[in-house]
Parts: C-alpha cells; sequence; structure tokens
C-alpha cells in the first residue's frame, strides 16, 4: 500500500500555495456524521492510515536527507508485513521535498493536510521548520529529529529521542561531554574549545554545551559562533590561530564542533596542518557515504563523532532488525546506512508504536491521550517516555571514531543523567 515518493510538480505547488490562503482545512469525518466516529478521524479508513513526511531531499549546497525516507518507508512496511496497527495498514505516501526553504517547508505541510488528509506526519526532517504552527494548529501528529525548537512544547510534535533544544526549566542531554570525559581519561584538568556558526542555531548550540561541557568538569577555553554561516570559509588560518592559543595560550585538549559536513572537513584539516594533536568531534559526520573519497576520509580520520541511538557496530538485535527492514525496503539491496536513515526509521517507530496503542478508534484524540501515558525501554535510541519527550531528550547515546576508514565505537552506547538547562 506504500506509494513511490513523488517530486513536488509545479502543478502541485501551485495548489499547495493557493490552499494556503484558504483560513480552514478539511479534517476528514467530522462528529455525528453518519458512520463517523467522534473525533478528528483525518486520513483514517476502516483499513488503512495515511501518513506522509517532509524531508529536505535536495538543498542549494548540495546537502541531502533522503535517506530519511527510505528509513521511514523500512520501518512502515514492516509494520504492514506484519499485518499493520491494530488492523490497518500504513498508506505511506512518501516524503515531500522541501529544498530546506522554509516557503516549501509550510507549503508542504499545508498540501499534506489540505490535499493528501494525512493523518501524521512522520518523518519531518529539515534545518527548517516552518510549517509546524500550521501542523499544530491543525493538530496533525507529527515525528522527526527534535533538533529545532518546534519539537520542544507543541502538544501534537515529537522527537523520536526527546527534546533536543533545551529551554530554562528543561534538562541538558549529557552524552557528548561524558563521553569525551571518557576517553581522554576523566575532565578535571581538561580543556575543550567548542567552535559553531554565526546564526541563531549555532549560538544556541555554544550555549548549551558549553553549559554542558562545564558541568562535565571540563574548563571551556573557547567558545564561539563565529564561522560565516552562508559559505564555507576558504582560509580557516585565523579560526585555527585562536583555538591553539585558547587554553592559556597553550592548545585545549579537545576541539568540538557544531556544525554540518562541509565545515568540519575545513577547520580539522587546518588544525590537523597546524600540528594539532588533540581530540577532534562532530555530530554530524557519521555517515558511509563520506568515506567515498580519500581526501574526505583522511580530513575526517580520528574524529569521534557524537551519534543519539545505536551505533550501526552494535550487535543489538533490533540493530540488525533495522538493517534487515531497510534492506528489504531498497529492494533486497546493501545500500550505505546513515543518521539520515535511521532519523526515518525511529521517527516512524515512535509514531506507530503510540498508534498502536490508541487502539482500534483512531482519532487525533485518542492518539494524543495513548502519547500522555506512553513509555517504553531498550529501543535504538534507548527507553522512551511521553509527553516527558516532548520537554527533555531521552538522555542517551553514544560516540564513534572515524578510524583507517571505518568507523570503530569509541564510547558505547549508554544513557545518562541529564542536567538542568539554565
Amino acid at each position: 500500500m506504500l506509494r513511490p515518493i513523488r517530486t513536488l510538480a509545479a502543478a502541485a505547488a501551485a495548489l499547495a500555495l493557493v490552499s494556503a490562503c484558504n483560513s480552514a482545512s478539511t479534517n476528514g469525518t467530522s462528529p455525528g456524521a453518519p458512520g463517523g466516529t467522534t473525533g478528528n478521524s483525518r486520513g483514517v479508513s476502516d483499513d488503512s492510515i495515511k501518513v506522509g513526511g517532509i524531508v529536505s531531499m535536495t538543498s542549494a549546497s548540495g546537502y541531502s536527507k533522503k535517506d530519511t525516507d527510505l528509513g521511514a518507508k523500512a520501518r512502515y512496511l514492516r509494520a504492514n508485513a506484519e499485518g499493520g496497527i491494530n488492523g490497518r495498514k500504513i498508506d505511506y505516501l512518501g516524503a515531500e521535498d522541501d529544498g530546506q526553504d522554509p516557503a516549501k517547508n509550510l507549503a508542504a505541510a499545508r498540501k499534506l493536510v489540505q490535499q493528501d488528509k494525512v493523518f501524521a506526519v512522520s518523518p519531518m526532517s529539515s534545518v527548517t521548520f516552518s510549517g509546524a504552527d500550521f501542523l499544530e494548529q491543525e493538530k496533525v501528529p507529527t515525528f522527526g529529529w527534535g533538533t529545532l525548537p518546534a519539537f520542544c512544547g507543541p502538544q501534537h510534535i515529537y522527537g523520536f529521542n526527546g527534546c533536543l533544544v533545551p529551554t530554562p526549566g528543561g534538562t541538558l542531554n549529557q552524552t557528548w561531554p561524558e563521553g569525551i570525559g571518557q576517553i581522554l581519561g576523566g575532565a578535571r584538568g581538561k580543556s575543550v574549545a567548542i567552535i559553531a556558526n554565526d546564526s541563531d542555531a549555532g549560538k544556541f548550540g555554544i550555549r548549551t554545551f558549553q553549559q554542558g561541557f562545564a558541568s562535565a568538569g571540563f574548563k571551556v577555553s573557547y567558545a564561539k559562533a563565529a564561522v560565516p554561516a552562508t559559505a564555507v570559509p576558504s582560509d580557516w588560518s585565523a579560526y585555527v590561530k585562536e583555538i591553539l592559543a585558547a587554553n592559556d595560550g597553550k592548545a585545549p585538549d579537545a576541539v568540538v564542533s557544531v556544525m554540518q559536513t562541509p565545515n568540519n572537513i575545513g577547520l580539522f584539516t587546518a588544525l590537523k596542518r597546524s600540528g594539532y594533536q588533540g581530540l577532534l568531534s562532530d555530530p554530524t559526520d557519521y555517515d558511509p557515504g563520506l568515506l567515498a573519497k580519500d581526501a574526505t576520509k583522511q580530513a575526517l580520520d580520528g574524529v569521534h563523532v557524537l551519534l543519539q541511538f545505536q551505533p550501526f557496530e552494535s550487535t543489538d538485535p533490533k540493530m540488525a532488525q533495522f538493517k534487515a527492514d531497510v534492506k528489504a525496503a531498497a529492494g533486497g539491496q546493501d545500500v550505505p546506512l546513515s543518521m539520515h536513515t535511521l532519523t526515518g526509521y525511529m521517527s516512524a517507530d515512535l509514531f506507530l508504536s503510540i498508534a498502536q496503542k490508541a487502539g482500534k478508534e483512531l482519532t487525533v484524540e485518542s492518539f494524543q491521550a495513548a502519547a500522555q501515558g506512553f513509555s517504553d525501554t531498550g529501543t535504538l535510541v534507548g527507553d522512551r517516555a511521553e509527553p516527558k519527550g516532548q520537554k527533555d531528550s531521552f538522555g542517551c547515546g553514544a560516540l564513534v571514531q572515524l578510524k583507517n576508514g571505518a568507523y570503530e565505537v569509541s564510547v558505547p552506547f549508554k544513557c545518562y543523567e541529564p542536567i538542568p538547562f539554565k
């Protein structure tokens, strides 16, 4: 029942923009309608549940999260093969491409709800989430990686590993500082430099991780959102010079980059050429596709990458199931796995788990009621609980290191006690 992924054609885009001008949307069977059930059951029939996704399949920089769609498809295929959710199969429409464009993100959300009439949006994976207010207003259960503020607080929007953008009164996931401390033999007496892009997200990342590393016992000798967000620098020497003298005139024990791959390659290459021997780490570069180019592989060699899920190298039976599901969704072919693949898979998995608990009479209201008391344990992202996850992260993670052209687990998957965010 899964439909192939469809590119948003010009006619559909125009229709979505026209729909955006409408002040009301159709929410399926209304209360009291003949044969209807009380509540919002948009996208739910006797034998199916309609679901769509929003993913940055393309972008101006060439960065793509397209594997997110394959991961979601893999999980929905297995759910359908096992008989569906309380007798209903998942009718997955595939993912709309927002091109990392805020206007397209909102248009995609409106299209899925007003035209396609989906019950849920899962996965939603993009660096922009301008459609969040609309989806919350329309009471559309939405699932993705909780790295954006919209995943923290709204009643109908869920991060598959919780809220990763802490707010005052919330908590901080300590996987990164605790893991790096473990590699360095403890945080006491160790210094760290944290660098990010000069953007709102970068500044927030600096504020967040500066507090986390300091709380773990590190001396934070450098913490700046200094790198232009619009273009990758061609010359990193000024940044390197400042970092290498940040620890009272000496180099810090670790350099942590809160940036995407192109920036990380430039920064880490420049640091290595300067003779820096300390630990390098980022939260982005766990992607076998990066190993296809020798230059990229060399630039990232030795880097420890933060994960907030079980590493693909794990022997956990659930990881074996994930790999088998992805292979089946790819037509029996072995395909490279990435964090985007797992983002789609676990977004779908959390949606399916709550929908199963909601029971046969599936409406938005019954789904939300099920979410309010939902919890499970031992998943690929650790123990999950709602509505806790709409305020806090699930607090689990691991570190892997790229070494001699392959990833190795440097800190095994573990759940850490979070700290209050100030």
